[in-house]
């Protein structure tokens, strides 16, 4: 497949998306020369932002609030997005009328001419991908400088250069793609080079969306596993299932066996290790945080025991490519927390206050309490996705001396903080109980953490909870955060 292949077809692009997230595949079906057809059940004025970044295209037609069988009968092509299910009535129409389904993801696998590198897990995913880009983009930022330096050198210099640049990478430029904020998929497609290196965090809906064309990155990574996005696949087996096919689906290539790299510190990833270990034309890598040695670790700034794993596991990554502890050292002072993610907004009379959004789920927000020592105020809630709270209801209340709670689930963590409450005893717990609050609002919720809040406290945004019951995605709710936060001390 290669762009000359949509010239002229009918391409159906089946949800835009009020994120984004289907501008990418749009214009990309655009330019190549198709007659493009936008469908979404979502409204004109829901869609506004996303459509407004095409309006260089006069020529799209928006087919918006509902989906028109017919649209599936004619297009030549649908292309989906992630969200939604492989299953979908208008999906198998178009199949039963021969008609090509594929994907955004399924598109750029086919036409990428570069080694992809895939990062995948319930939790850590961006971090790892963004460190692991940052790492290998220190090496091979150094061979570009290296060659800036080769043209004006003397030629027993240049010889000394070519020889050093050869010995330390064999990759050009590096490339970082996902739910991250770089640039999209399909958009720099051309201007990736068969030298170069992608780093692509990818979810577990596209990976239902890359088995069914059989394909895998060739470098492969779970950071770990843990219930997530029940309210789409029912059970925890389901979504281990989709998220195995970054592993199934992995195919040594005639220069290179695919390479498989999993946690040792995570239960399933340890047992997938197990299975996939001995197989010809595969390596099979674990790492830990005991991988960080102290000179790594010195030079790290993010906290937590979360963040030390997706470091060590793009130190696995860095390692197979080449790159050493003194570049990894020399550069980890550079990164910075990624936007929502334990991203510290402010500190305001000697309170700090973090910007976890990205914590969906509840373990995630787990993470997020054991990052810090000090004394914590939460706010979480929010979309329910059929996600059990009773881990968190217990970490709340062994760690946490205030839980702030909104959305739609805000009573189901109430209740599961309520009933640890119950069952504390004195050996294990404080004797204060952690303090419960169900408010209405974001803002709500910051002002009465900044009443509460004292001098050495933390308060975090972990919401444990996906954002649709209030929010656009959980970038608006980060940034409402954000907000509301640096109000306090205007």
């Amino acid at each position: 497949m290669d762009a000359e292949f949509f010239k002229g077809k009918t391409v159906l692009i089946m949800g835009l998306g009020r994120f984004g997230g289907g501008v990418d595949v749009t214009e990309f079906a655009c330019k190549a020369g198709a007659k493009v057809i936008v469908t979404d059940l979502a409204s004109a004025q829901k869609l506004s932002d996303s459509i407004k970044k095409l309006e260089k295209f006069p020529d799209i037609e928006f087919h918006l609030g509902s989906h028109d069988p017919g649209d599936f009968e004619k297009a030549d092509v649908i292309i989906a997005n992630p969200a939604v299910p492989p299953d979908n009535e208008f999906l198998n129409l178009a199949r039963c009328h021969n008609k090509l389904v594929t994907s955004q993801i399924n598109i750029f696998f086919e036409m990428c001419p570069a080694p992809i590198i895939g990062i995948t897990g319930a939790n850590g995913k961006s971090t790892t991908a963004a460190l692991t880009a940052h790492l290998l983009k220190s090496v091979s930022d150094e061979r570009r400088a290296m060659n800036n330096r080769y043209v004006i050198a003397s030629e027993a210099k240049q010889s000394q250069l070519a020889h050093y640049a050869l010995r330390t990478t064999h990759y050009e430029k590096v490339w970082l793609s996902g739910n991250i904020g770089d640039q999209p998929l399909l958009m720099v497609l051309d201007q990736i080079k068969p030298n170069d290196l992608v780093v692509l965090e990818i979810s577990s809906f596209q990976l239902e969306q890359l088995a069914q064309i059989q394909k895998a990155p060739k470098v492969s990574l779970l950071t770990n596993l843990m219930p997530n996005h029940l309210d789409r696949y029912g059970t925890f087996a389901s979504y281990c299932a989709a998220k195995e096919n970054i592993f199934k689906f992995q195919k040594p290539d005639e220069s290179s066996p695919a390479v498989s790299i999993f946690n040792a510190e995570d239960n399933i990833s340890v047992e997938w290790f197990e299975r996939y270990k001995n197989d010809a034309g595969r390596t099979c890598i674990k790492f830990s945080t005991d991988d960080v040695n102290k000179k790594i670790r010195a030079a790290f700034s993010l906290p937590g025991q979360a963040n030390l794993s997706n470091l060590a596991a793009a130190i696995a990554v860095a390692g197979h490519f080449g790159v050493d502890d003194d570049r990894i050292v020399g550069c980890l002072p550079e990164f910075v927390a990624l936007p929502h993610r334990l991203e510290l907004v402010s500190q305001i009379r000697g309170v700090r206050w973090y910007n976890d959004s990205k914590a969906t789920t509840p373990e995630s927000a787990i993470v997020a309490i054991e990052a810090f020592e000090q004394p914590r105020i939460i706010i979480a809630g929010g979309y329910d996705k059929n996600l059990p709270f009773e881990l968190l209801g217990e970490k709340i209340a062994r760690n946490v001396k205030a839980a702030i709670l909104i959305g739609r689930t805000a009573q189901k963590i109430a209740d599961a903080i309520s009933n640890a409450n119950l069952n504390k005893r004195t050996t294990h717990y404080a004797p204060r109980t952690t303090r419960i609050e169900i408010v209405n609002s974001l803002a709500e919720a910051v002002l009465l953490a900044n009443h509460l809040a004292v001098s050495g406290d933390v308060v975090l945004l972990s919401p444990a909870c996906a954002s649709y019951d209030m929010f656009e995605n959980f970038q608006h709710r980060g940034q409402e955060f954000s907000r509301l936060v640096r109000e306090l001390d205007a």
